[in-house]
């Protein structure tokens, strides 16, 4: 039986609820002990004080004592309540809904716990559940326009469109009287449903519910845009142009609207009297406009395409707009509009060109001299820098020739830099961004950018020194705390390939897991907008929000990490010394130490991490604020772990790489690096049938991709030369969808992979490829893979990245990686990268 309490003790525990809820917890807490001390048993006190508890970070505790109170009161709605928000709090949804479903049977009359449970069942994406308790809401509570669209909203993303517009039509039928035409929410509703009629396929309808019910609305520019849509549908076109063009007087810069008319136009791109017809009015418009301009190069060809980019790029370059190059470079796909782009631009840095009436129609102000000269030598620096008509040395000679005229140019010596970049000497490339950063100190942008160059160099002491400059830095963790408080995601992800490329594989995991922590936190924050989106109005923009969540994960962020986070516990497992920092040459997979000397090695890279450890610990502490906790005791969590210690040792790399490797798999199957590296797991946790899967899916992405090739060569060899048969069904599938499709015998594999080189004999790629797959049939070849290997460094499409992968390869192999660099070096001779770097005796 639950205890009593007297009239007073009712009072106080009234109390300790609004204390609850205005974050008063020491005064709660303090009301709840004194009612507890009168009735130790009383559950829902004692529910209360949990909830106080848990608010303050001893979430044990309150559960413990939660777990108590049902014991006490096992009837009581509050206790289980409480106890699903507790398991909310600890993100396990699905015992929160149990709580909550329990506590609505005890009280079916709560609107709180229904809409709690409402919104968890959103949260959960459980539609038909989510249905049920929104009905149970509107029978309630019918006068509530809120529930009426909720209930629309739960029908429409659970399939149910023709219920979802039932509901909305009902609603509209129950209103006495029009709403004013200064109902926001109303017209927002009207233009959702319509949504729901054009989702139902209905665009006849939708058309004519659209030109009934929102004569009216204030979303004019929606109206328009729907219009025109269902018009162009419907193959009105005459009407459909119309209303596009009136879209185009609105905003000339969008090119949706131009895309739209062309269709409804019927214009063959082709035609360029045409393009020049539609555009060229758009044009004189809009003088100042770039779109009507920009937009038909990429139809024009020949010598229209020439006078038009002659026209588009010496008025840019008159103007000095730093954007020219990043405006053009799309059109460097087509190689003959590249070379027409390449030869004007050379023959204005000549002097050789025709002037385009100044290439502009804006008037000189005041005499002022045009910025045509470093605008074109800019350009061709960005233009021989670009990656399809990449010539460094000419890109550098421009850049230092703009340099010369204006010596202060921010973007000029970021370009130099970016320029060194590309040479692969990464320590010149960071000493010129950040001579750049010096020019101006207060740019946000340019500051962000020599950080990244810092991090690319594995300077992160300066990186962070340099991002501090726009940081809360009294925050708890100092400037890194603050940018993991503001999610700064690209900082953190370079922050943990920087230490993933030095081997300190504690201190990348605890980045990639930050980037993962990320996500999780996008994901809880959609919580509150189930109730403030209805509150507000804002259902189609609500809709929208709940469908991106739905692949949420398909993020490239997340898909970086991730994949470094995988790649990262699969060096953890193929070297579990590496748990304990960065070990010396020879240690780390090259395996020319033994077992003994490597326990030595692992000891000392042990204590120079702790030292370091140390230093790095010294230097947060001095960064740190005082204060943890707020006024009302609100705790702030504490990293126990800050160099990912317990990250490193862990003694099931491959499972825990699983948490980051199944969304990656699930929400970006086309990720041609993310099934390369599902495949290396599943491999190496002798999950054969998901390694087919993966590879499957990788050879559908590419079919000639190299690494899948040598992934497919030691699949089917280690398929053929089990010690322990696999299960047949699991046998039969691998059968009927891959062995069966390819060799299995030793000297098949090698047939085939001669087949391999020979198809693909001009691809370095695919010929460190096809070696990793000889080497890996015959340990014997070592020798001559080698000298392949200094072969294909000296071959004229090689690149350099491909040399980079080559000296990865001979360390794999336990090779001379002597030669390979000597070879590399001679060849990209800037390239930092290759130099060797002698340790100083001590």
């Amino acid at each position: 039986m639950p205890q009593p309490l007297n009239s007073k003790e009712r009072t106080l525990f009234t109390q300790v609820v609004k204390n609850y809820e205005n974050k008063q917890y020491k005064k709660g807490l303090k009301a709840a002990e004194q009612i507890l001390r009168k009735a130790p048993n009383h559950g829902d006190t004692q529910a209360m004080k949990a909830l106080i508890m848990n608010s303050q970070g001893h979430s044990d505790d309150a559960f413990a004592l939660a777990k108590n109170a049902l014991t006490n009161d096992m009837k009581s709605h509050v206790c289980w309540h409480v106890y699903g928000l507790l398991w909310r709090s600890a993100k396990n949804f699905e015992e929160a809904i149990k709580a909550y479903k329990f506590a609505l049977r005890l009280e079916p009359e709560s609107q709180q716990i229904q809409r709690d449970l409402a919104l968890l069942q959103m949260q959960m994406r459980d539609y038909q559940g989510y249905i049920q308790s929104r009905k149970a809401m509107l029978q309630a509570r019918p006068a509530l326009r809120a529930n009426w669209t909720a209930l629309a909203i739960a029908h429409h993303l659970a399939g149910e469109l023709t219920e979802a517009e039932r509901t909305m039509t009902t609603y509209e039928e129950t209103l006495r009287s029009p709403p004013p035409k200064t109902d926001m929410e109303h017209a927002e509703a009207v233009l959702y449903k319509n949504t729901i009629i054009a989702e139902m396929g209905e665009i006849e309808r939708a058309l004519e519910h659209l030109d009934a019910a929102t004569k009216n609305n204030f979303d004019k520019q929606s109206v328009m845009e729907m219009r025109a849509a269902y018009l162009l549908k419907l193959e009105r076109k005459g009407e459909a142009e119309r209303v596009y063009r009136a879209l185009l007087d609105r905003n000339a810069e969008l090119r949706l609207y131009y895309e739209g008319l062309q269709s409804a136009l019927g214009l063959d791109s082709s035609d360029s009297t045409a393009v020049k017809q539609l555009y060229g009015p758009y044009v004189d418009k809009n003088p100042r406009g770039d779109a009507a301009r920009r937009i038909p190069l990429e139809f024009y060809e020949g010598a229209d395409f020439r006078e038009a980019a002659d026209q588009y790029l010496q008025r840019m370059l008159h103007k000095g707009v730093p954007s020219t190059f990043a405006n053009v470079k799309a059109l460097y796909k087509d190689s003959s509009k590249r070379a027409v782009i390449q030869e004007l631009v050379e023959s204005y840095a000549a002097g050789t060109h025709t002037p385009q009436i100044n290439g502009s129609s804006d008037k000189q102000v005041n005499g002022s001299s045009s910025p045509f000269e470093t605008s074109t030598l800019y350009f061709l620096a960005q233009h021989y820098n670009y990656y399809l008509s990449r010539d460094l040395p000419k890109a550098m000679s421009y850049i230092d020739k703009a340099i010369e005229l204006s010596p202060k140019s921010v973007d000029f010596q970021m370009t130099k830099a970016r320029t060194w970049k590309h040479y692969g000497n990464i320590h010149k490339a960071t000493e010129a961004m950040e001579y750049a950063r010096s020019l101006d100190i207060r740019d946000r942008y340019i500051n962000t950018k020599a950080a990244k160059y810092h991090l690319r160099n594995d300077d992160h002491e300066t990186a962070l020194e340099t991002m501090q400059k726009f940081t809360r830095n009294e925050a708890v963790g100092g400037p890194l705390g603050d940018l993991h408080d503001m999610q700064c995601m690209w900082f953190i992800t370079e922050d943990g390939e920087s230490y993933m490329r030095q081997k300190r594989i504690g201190l990348a995991l605890k980045r990639f897991t930050a980037i993962y922590n990320i996500f999780e936190v996008w994901q809880e924050d959609q919580f509150d907008f189930h109730s403030f989106s209805l509150r507000k109005g804002q259902i189609r923009a609500y809709v929208d929000m709940i469908r991106w969540e739905d692949h949420l994960r398909d993020h490239p962020f997340y898909s970086r990490a991730a994949i470094n986070a995988v790649k990262s516990y699969i060096l953890l497992h193929d070297d579990p010394y590496l748990a304990h920092g960065s070990l010396p040459n020879g240690v780390n997979g090259n395996g020319k130490l033994d077992p003994n000397e490597a326990k030595k090695a692992a000891k000392r890279a042990r204590k120079e991490k702790e030292k370091q450890d140390q230093l790095d610990a010294e230097k947060k502490d001095a960064k740190k604020t005082a204060g943890a906790s707020s006024a009302e005791g609100e705790v702030k969590k504490v990293d126990t772990d800050p160099q990912g210690e317990k990250l490193a040792q862990t003694t099931e790399p491959l499972k825990d790489a699983m948490k980051f490797l199944d969304p990656l798999l699930e929400f970006s199957p086309k990720n041609l690096e993310g099934q390369r590296v599902g495949f290396e797991v599943f491999i190496r946790r002798k999950k054969y049938l998901l390694a087919v899967r993966c590879l499957l899916a990788a050879l559908s992405i590419s079919s000639s991709d190299p690494i899948a090739h040598y992934q497919l060569i030691r699949l089917q060899y280690t398929l053929s030369n089990l010690t322990d048969p696999l299960p047949p069904k699991v046998s039969e599938v691998i059968t009927s969808e891959f062995s069966s499709r390819y060799p299995s015998s030793k000297a098949d594999l090698e047939k085939l992979n001669n087949h391999f080189l020979k198809d693909h004999k001009d691809s370095a790629q695919h010929q460190l490829a096809g070696l990793q797959a000889r080497q890996f049939l015959d340990q014997g070849t070592r020798e001559a893979n080698e000298k392949e290997v200094l072969r294909i460094l000296a071959a004229d499409s090689t690149e350099m990245t491909d040399a980079v992968r080559a000296v990865g390869i001979i360390r794999e192999w336990a090779g001379d990686v002597s030669k390979v660099l000597a070879k590399a070096a001679d060849r990209w001779p800037e390239a930092d990268i290759f130099q060797v770097k002698e340790k100083k005796k001590t």
